[in-house]
């Protein structure tokens, strides 16, 4: 008789041929069976829960170093996990920046130990240091390259198209995008109202969303690099993409497919401000039309907080940015029960996605052989988003008093389990992402 270290019994799995009610057997960190039995060290009951591939932040901005009082590499991995999210791709507009060797090192040495969730770090662009991307962008632990197009912090705007040419030129891995068009936002700058913050998508407009996407489009052919464009708020740049599948794939975010400004900006002020902005309604409805057309290949949650008292400042005075890692799921899995999108396609947005564009080892599916991450969820919970829920150091959230169904369970980490019924793990065990295109330590 078989004997493994876990064995998840009684739940429906999601494998990529389907859901099945089958047991998942687990060994050193692995997956060895689907449709298992035998003795375990632990066992646990999913009787009347679902138990998904783990879910795959791609875009999370944790603050760390030099920001930690609005969240940290601890705290915002535990809000992480507390959401039901095994890994995350964490961005480079820290304090330093993130555009380095030493830099990276730094960041994968302060989440040894600290973080609840596997990670990898973006290196940022920066006018400086593109002919070192090429070796950057194959370190392990890393990501990718992140450009900023428009409204960035320290020397990680790279917003000409000559110095854009440039660092595509230089490595081979997707980069991700933030398409803004600094030149378009700077000349609109009189658009912002003083105390409004609707109006912050009447300054960063469509316009300069599109214009930066059309041309970071144009650049990428020219180098023949793909990218990956972040965070996209209009549905005619999801219309464009969709026609340049070859060399680009994008993401939307749970905020921009749930928020409306019309709604949002009366109702939370300057809680609602994010780049790119929360728009309209018909912005919303346009999102969701292209998700249904396939065109979105992962949600990211552009967790990106700030403490209350900083959103308290008057617009504009006030930051961009609201956490989002541990709600990203629950707003995903209340769209589902509300017929928004199915099941299957939360996981394509939220695991399957993530490893195929970035080409993640051991991640993205219930299969065996695959590192034993999953995240348990019970489809027909009905709750209600508290801030005594949230774990993120800024303390609160746009959904606060947001009634869902669905909600997640259990977060299970090659194996181990980091959350269980809103319980904490043992401690954090979080490692380093593996991809197929960075170095392995000590490879040759």
């Amino acid at each position: 008789m078989a004997s493994y270290d876990l064995l998840l019994s009684g739940g429906t799995v999601h494998t990529p041929g389907g859901p099945v009610q089958a047991d998942v057997g687990v060994s050193d960190g692995r997956i060895v069976a689907i449709g298992a039995s035998g003795d375990a060290g632990r066992r646990i009951d999913c009787t009347g829960l679902d138990i998904l591939p783990g879910v795959i932040d791609t875009q999370v901005h944790f603050r760390e170093p030099g920001l930690e009082h609005k969240e940290d590499l601890a705290s915002g991995s535990e809000a992480a996990v507390r959401g039901g999210v095994v890994a995350v791709f964490e961005m480079p507009n820290t304090k330093p920046n993130t555009d380095s060797a030493e830099a990276i090192a730094d960041k994968l040495a302060r989440a040894q130990g600290r973080m609840w969730c596997d990670h990898a770090f973006y290196v940022g662009a920066t006018n400086h240091n593109a002919r070192e991307l090429a070796e950057l962008e194959r370190l392990p632990g890393t990501a990718g390259v992140k450009i900023f197009m428009g409204a960035s912090t320290g020397d990680l705007l790279v917003s000409e198209d000559s110095r854009l040419a440039e660092v595509l030129a230089h490595g081979v891995r997707r980069v991700a995008i933030h398409a803004e068009d600094e030149d378009r936002m700077n000349a609109r700058a009189g658009e912002r109202v003083a105390g409004d913050p609707s109006s912050h998508p009447v300054w960063r407009d469509d316009e300069s969303a599109m214009l930066a996407t059309t041309r970071i489009l144009r650049l990428a052919r020219a180098a023949r690099r793909r990218i990956h464009v972040l965070h996209v708020t209009t549905p005619a740049e999801l219309e464009l993409l969709g026609r340049n599948k070859d060399i680009a794939t994008c993401e939307v975010t749970p905020q921009h497919l749930t928020l409306a400004g019309e709604e949002a900006y009366p109702r939370l002020g300057t809680l609602a401000q994010m780049n790119p902005p929360i728009r309209s309604g018909a912005h919303r409805d346009g999102l969701w039309h292209w998700l249904n057309q396939g065109v979105p290949d992962v949600i990211g949650s552009d967790h990106a907080p700030h403490t209350l008292e900083e959103k308290g400042k008057d617009y504009p005075a006030s930051p961009s940015g609201m956490p989002g890692v541990q709600t990203l799921l629950p707003l995903l899995l209340d769209h589902a029960a509300h017929g928004r999108l199915s099941l299957q396609r939360v996981i394509e947005l939220t695991s399957a996605g993530a490893q195929r564009i970035f080409g993640l080892v051991g991640k993205g599916r219930i299969a065996r052989g695959y590192d034993a991450d999953f995240t348990v969820v019970d489809l027909r919970k009905r709750w209600t988003i508290g801030d005594e829920w949230l774990a993120s150091r800024s303390g609160w959230s746009p959904f606060t008093g947001m009634a869902l169904t669905g909600k997640p369970i259990g977060t299970i980490i090659r194996g181990e389990v980091a959350m269980w019924e809103d319980e904490l793990g043992a401690m954090p065990q979080g490692q380093p992402l593996r991809f197929e295109a960075t170095q392995f330590p000590g490879a040759r």
